[in-house]
């Protein structure tokens, strides 16, 4: 780039030819932070963390923020194909004790073979110095490079991967008996695109037609139902973005955002929200006018839900408490429970929750899930309201626990969810009143980019033995 008033033609405008070596030398330094960065998250993940997108204060410079997540977040949603070309290429599979050597080899290879615009000699140059500079990898440099330059000339054979290779076989199995072929293609199609950002815009009493205009177009959003409107530019700064300091918004998925819209409780309601953290759920009762109480047992979680209602300027009582014990002084007319789950219902944004939850996973949420349902029905008002729900698309952590709280609490009478209470949504809703939301599942071209996968169930509490 050329300085304001410099001519870009002329000899003084024009790096020397010593300058030259000097200037590639820093950018390819600068190349090789940004991949480093990205492969050391990249490993966290393999490890179990959850990705959460560099931040300025982790990358200061835009262009090298936006690529370490770029290259992070593709080389996630790859990960089943990823897998698979590995094994065709490492016949001895991945060397024990090798450092950041599977975090490069599968980033560079995402560069590689789906990121083509980008080039493939900084994946692979910049892949094998950063390889030779880690102590534990440093000797699987020219395994590395060898790799990469076969995936380099093989690269038309790894072009047309089955769309089933990107889910662990027991999902893909299970999901595709539970929801059709078409709609696993849906997801396949969902995972790889990854998910827009949408907001949930205040007050809630107020329908999006109601809504300043103004502030909708300058989100440059487009409206998608209830409250909620979507932003396609997933490169834009949330807290950058208008009315984020006024509180106008927040950050939901609009699958997030139906649970609080179906209690039918009266204003000045008293309403627990379990599970509570990071807040948006709490947001929407407590604009709908109800008392709010949010329960949640992780501090650094709270201290985010308060700064969120602090911004929306919404008034809430925060409790720090484990929901499977905590005791209400005073019953609640409602109880919102957002159970902790497998959370695979938001692999549009969090891809890595395909390969790092299993079946004994589910089997250890599921007993969670039980004993906060149990403890949250003690403190529900005769004639009170619970509306259970889980980001997840297993059966066991839905519709089986449906089941089981009917079977175990005969109090509880299940509360059918109408089409109308989801303003035209009705094909997420089974016959039997609870709705099931999913990556495939659309009702009008204002859900283009699909939604999370959410299981949601409502039931009242009988008063005095009459349902």
């Amino acid at each position: 780039m050329s300085l304001i008033g410099s001519d870009p033609k002329s000899k003084s405008a024009q790096p020397s030819k010593s300058a030259q070596p000097e200037a590639k030398k820093s950018g390819e330094i600068g190349g090789m932070m940004v991949r480093q960065q990205a492969a050391i998250a990249l490993g966290k993940i393999l490890k179990g963390e959850v990705f959460e997108p560099f931040t300025k204060k982790e990358i200061a410079n835009s262009r090298d923020r936006a690529l370490a997540n770029r290259l992070v977040t593709l080389t996630l949603r790859r990960h089943g194909h990823l897998d698979h070309i590995i094994k065709s290429l490492l016949e001895r599979g991945i060397p024990k004790r090798s450092g950041l050597f599977e975090a490069l080899l599968r980033i560079s290879l995402a560069q590689i073979l789906f990121l083509p615009e980008l080039g493939d000699h900084s994946a692979i140059h910049l892949g094998v110095e950063i390889v030779k500079r880690d102590r534990r990898a440093s000797r699987f440099g020219k395994l590395l490079n060898g790799i990469l330059r076969r995936a380099q000339r093989e690269r038309e054979q790894w072009a047309n991967l089955d769309s089933k290779l990107l889910f662990p076989e027991w999902i893909f199995n299970s999901w595709e008996k539970k929801y059709g072929q078409e709609a696993i293609l849906k997801f396949a199609d969902a995972l790889l695109a990854g998910a827009p950002l949408d907001l949930t815009l205040a007050p809630q009493d107020l329908t999006l037609a109601q809504k300043t205009p103004e502030l909708i177009s300058e989100l440059g959003a487009n409206p998608v139902i209830f409250n909620s409107v979507r932003i396609f530019d997933r490169d834009k700064s949330v807290a950058l973005l208008p009315g984020y300091d006024e509180g106008l918004w927040w950050v939901q998925d609009v699958a997030a955002a139906i649970p609080a819209r179906l209690f039918t409780l009266q204003q000045g309601a008293k309403v627990m929200d379990m599970c509570a953290a990071p807040g948006g759920k709490t947001a929407q009762l407590a604009g709908r006018g109800f008392k709010v109480t949010a329960l949640d047992n992780s501090p650094s979680r709270l201290q985010r839900l308060q700064e969120n209602l602090n911004r929306l300027k919404y008034p809430v009582t925060v409790i720090e408490a484990d929901g499977k014990k905590f005791v209400a002084g005073e019953k609640f007319d409602g109880i919102l429970l957002d159970a902790p789950c497998t959370a695979s219902g938001t692999f549009r944004r969090h891809p890595e929750v395909l390969w790092q939850k299993n079946e004994k996973d589910i089997t250890n949420r599921v007993l969670l899930q039980r004993q906060l349902i149990a403890n949250a029905i003690k403190s529900l008002k005769q004639g009170g309201e619970l509306i259970y729900c889980v980001c997840s698309l297993h059966s066991k952590e839905g519709e089986e626990q449906v089941a089981w709280v009917l079977q175990e609490f005969p109090q509880l009478v299940l509360n059918p969810i109408a089409p109308n209470e989801l303003a035209g949504l009705g094909g997420a809703i089974n016959k039997k009143g609870w709705v099931k939301t999913h990556a495939g599942l659309g009702f009008s071209n204002s859900l283009a980019g699909g939604m999370d996968g959410f299981f949601i169930a409502r039931w009242h509490l009988k008063n005095n033995g009459a349902s």
